[in-house]
């Protein structure tokens, strides 16, 4: 039977942002921008969301909730700092280790009885180890599944432990709200409450049958989650082993941007989409992917939504390639009678394989790839805002806080020849 361990970190931007300015704590505090740009909080400080803020939620809204807030654009390179500080904690709790984003991580804690001691005993242990590395508090989830024990460490929080024994895992769900289930939304909520379904026991006492009918392949998810197994995305597939050099792979990869003030600016359109090309191609490259298809994203003042898509000639990961193909897309599908509130760039059908090359691609792709290689050796190094296409200078905005950037501890590129 497995022992999982869920480390959350407690308000983790917040709380990065308070150890470089003290003067943070204990007041409301939002991390993501200003209180008058558009874009969506990143973080709130505990004291913030007593007022009802929240992640996710536009920063005018919580403005207006918590106008005495002091709203923090944000620092991602010191986030991915500390990411690193606690990924290092955690490497000595267990070599199995996967950070499933900038904050939090899954730990399989499974044999480490002997050398530890019981579950309780290793999470306070962790727990102290890791305030006193890092300076910073997280809760911390025990159970037999990573889905009950991501569950288990919401619960905890803040700054907390919470086991889950094993066999219990159905009667701890029970009681709880159908939205506590990772990977259940406002659609998905609303459609379960439509059929009476409001807590998890609810859902745990229908047949799989029934929801399979209604739901297919994620009905059958959501009867395996009810019950506390991992089922259904992320929890579709074991843990990597980093030992072996196992990583969990993306399906796709996409960078957007909404801009500040809706724009009908062709040259600013078209850099912003060139940096986010870039972003993009940073990624595929640290995951040691090629990409056979790009999509375009493009939305409106009226909040009119198009996604157009393009299958490549040659899987690439390279930055001008994307740059090409998503500015094609853009100038067949873009109306120019109207302003871009939003633009993003979406990458998938992944293979680990270059593309044939081209007669008369003249070692072209190889060279870019080397450069763009060395570039990412200089982004590690000083920065993501280090080095940029030059098409794409005119588009670079501030880096927001990402739930999954560049450079996440754990899921360094794979060596290359």
């Amino acid at each position: 039977m497995k022992t999982i361990f869920h480390v959350d970190m407690d308000a983790f931007f917040v709380s990065v942002e308070e150890i470089f300015d003290p003067s943070l704590k204990g007041k409301p505090v939002v991390v993501g921008g200003k209180s008058d740009e558009r874009g969506v909080v990143s973080a709130a400080s505990y004291a913030a969301r007593k007022f009802g803020v929240h992640s996710a939620m536009p920063l005018r809204t919580a403005h207006k909730l918590c106008p005495q807030a002091i709203f923090v654009e944000g620092h991602p390179e010191r986030y991915r700092d500390y990411s690193g500080r606690v990924y290092a904690v955690l490497q000595h709790f267990s070599p199995l280790v996967e950070m499933a984003s900038v904050d939090e991580a899954y730990v399989d804690m499974t044999g480490t009885e002997r050398l530890l001691g019981p579950p309780l005993r290793s999470a306070h242990a962790l727990h102290e180890t890791m305030k006193a590395e890092t300076g910073l508090n997280c809760s911390v989830g025990i159970a037999t599944s990573r889905l009950v024990a991501k569950i288990a460490s919401d619960q905890a929080k803040p700054n907390g432990i919470l086991s889950v024994m094993p066999g219990v895992e159905a009667n701890f769900l029970a009681p709880l709200e159908v939205r506590r289930i990772p990977g259940v939304g406002k659609v998905t909520e609303k459609n379960l409450h439509a059929i009476g379904i409001r807590r998890i026991g609810d859902l745990a006492s229908l047949a799989e049958s029934d929801l399979e009918a209604r739901f297919g392949k994620w009905g059958l998810a959501l009867a395996g989650k009810a019950r506390g197994v991992d089922a259904g995305g992320w929890f579709d597939r074991e843990m990597p082993d980093a030992a072996s050099g196992e990583r969990a792979e993306p399906k796709s990869i996409s960078h957007e941007h909404t801009f500040n003030r809706d724009t009908p600016d062709a040259a600013q359109i078209e850099a912003t989409l060139a940096h986010l090309a870039e972003k993009v191609g940073r990624r595929l490259r640290e995951h040691g992917l090629h990409a056979r298809t790009v999509q375009l994203k493009l939305r409106y003042s009226d909040f009119t939504t198009i996604t157009r898509a393009h299958s490549l000639p040659a899987p690439t990961q390279i930055d001008i390639d994307l740059v090409e193909h998503s500015r094609r897309l853009l100038h067949a599908n873009w109306d120019r009678r109207q302003a871009v509130r939003l633009i993003g760039i979406h990458a998938s059908g992944f293979t680990e394989e270059q593309g044939q090359m081209n007669l008369i691609d003249d070692g072209r792709s190889e060279r870019w790839r080397q450069a763009l290689l060395a570039t990412d050796r200089l982004r590690d190094k000083y920065g993501e805002s280090a080095v940029s296409l030059g098409s794409g200078l005119r588009g670079k905005y501030k880096e927001r806080v990402q739930e999954n950037p560049a450079a996440l501890p754990g899921k360094e590129p794979r060596p290359r020849s």
